[in-house]
C-alpha cells in the first residue's frame, strides 16, 4: 500500500482534521464538511479513516527487541490523582547511570505511537518513561476517537501535578543519573513548556508545536529549550511572537525550528500528515539536544 502524504489531501480537509482532533470540531460536522474537499467518489467517512493513525505500519522499534527492556509502572502522584501508569523504555545493558527523558503524549493518551517514541529513546541509551495522562480514567482505551472523549473529562490541574510527580520520579530513579529532559508532542508539547515553567532543575526541555505558557510564567524558566515548530500550523504557531519576546526578555536559552511548508503533528509517523524530511531533522536535533544538556 503506498503511503499517503499531506499532497494527497485539499489543504482545507487538513485543517478541517486539525480542527477535529483537537475539540475544536465535532465528528458529524468534521465529515459533513469534509465531504467537500475529498476525491470524487471518496466519502467523508473514508477520508477521516485515510488521516487516522495507522500505528503498526509506522512503529519503529519492536515491544520484544533483545537491544531495550520495557515495563508498565505505576509512580504515586499525592496532588495529582493519587497515582499514574506510564511506560518505562531503557536499554538492555547500560554501563552506569543514564539520563532520563519524560515523554508526553498527544491528546489522546499513551497510544502505541507515543510508546514507540519511548522505545526510541531507549535504543539512544536514555531511560524513557511516557505517563498515560488517562489512567485515572481507565487509560488508553485503544480508540483515538473514544480516547479523545475522555481526555477531556479530565482535571487539568491534577493532570498537571501527574506529570510534575513523573518528573520527581525519573530525578530519583536509582538508575537515572539524576538529570531529566522532557519531550512532548502538541498537547504534550504545551506540557513540556508548563513543566520548564515549575521545574527550576529541569535539564532541557523539547516541545513539539506545543502551546506557548503563560508570558509572565516565562520568566521561571530555567531550563535550555528546543522549540520546533511547524510551518502550517497557523494555531499553535500564533502564541510564538509573544513567547518569543517573553524568553529574550528573561534571558532564556533557546533555540527554535519552524520547519516549512510542513504540519502540525508533522513528526507523528502514523498519519498522512508526517513529514519525513523535517521529522527526521528534528528528531536528530532532539537527541542531541540531550546528549548535550542531559550527558554532561
Amino acid at each position: 500500500m503506498t503511503r499517503k502524504t499531506t499532497k494527497d489531501f485539499h489543504p482545507q480537509a487538513l485543517k478541517l482534521f486539525d480542527q477535529y482532533v483537537h475539540g475544536l470540531l465535532s465528528r458529524r460536522d468534521f465529515l459533513q464538511r469534509a465531504a467537500q474537499f475529498a476525491a470524487v467518489g471518496v466519502t467523508g467517512e473514508a477520508l477521516l479513516t485515510a488521516l487516522s493513525p495507522r500505528f503498526a505500519e509506522a512503529r519503529q522499534v519492536a515491544d520484544d527487541d533483545p537491544r531495550i527492556k520495557t515495563r508498565s509502572l505505576e509512580v504515586p502522584s499525592p496532588k495529582g490523582y493519587g497515582k499514574l501508569r506510564g511506560y518505562l523504555a531503557q536499554p538492555a545493558k547500560a554501563k552506569g547511570k543514564l539520563p532520563t527523558v519524560l515523554v508526553v503524549h498527544e491528546n489522546r493518551g499513551l497510544n502505541p505511537h507515543i510508546e514507540d517514541i519511548a522505545r526510541r529513546l531507549a535504543l539512544d541509551n536514555f531511560i524513557a518513561f511516557a505517563p498515560d495522562a488517562l489512567f485515572p480514567l481507565g487509560g488508553y482505551p485503544g480508540d483515538e476517537d473514544k480516547a479523545r472523549e475522555l481526555f477531556g473529562k479530565l482535571d487539568q490541574a491534577k493532570t498537571r501535578e501527574d506529570f510534575l510527580a513523573a518528573e520527581d520520579y525519573l530525578k530519583h530513579l536509582p538508575e537515572g543519573n539524576g538529570k531529566v529532559g522532557v519531550v512532548g508532542f502538541c498537547y504534550g508539547g504545551g506540557i513540556a513548556n508548563f513543566l520548564a515553567t515549575r521545574v527550576p532543575d529541569l535539564a532541557a526541555a523539547v516541545p513539539f508545536y506545543g502551546a506557548q505558557p503563560a508570558t509572565e510564567d516565562v520568566t521561571k524558566i530555567k531550563a535550555p529549550l528546543l522549540l520546533q515548530y511547524a510551518g502550517k500550523d497557523e494555531r499553535v504557531n500564533s502564541g510564538w511572537p509573544a513567547y518569543e519576546q517573553a524568553l529574550k526578555a528573561a534571558g532564556v536559552k533557546y533555540q527554535v525550528y519552524i520547519y516549512p511548508d510542513v504540519e502540525h503533528g508533522f513528526n507523528n509517523d502514523t498519519t498522512p500528515r508526517y513529514d519525513e524530511a523535517a521529522a527526521k531533522l528534528a528528531w536528530k536535533r532532539t537527541i542531541e539536544f540531550f546528549n548535550k544538556y542531559l550527558r554532561a
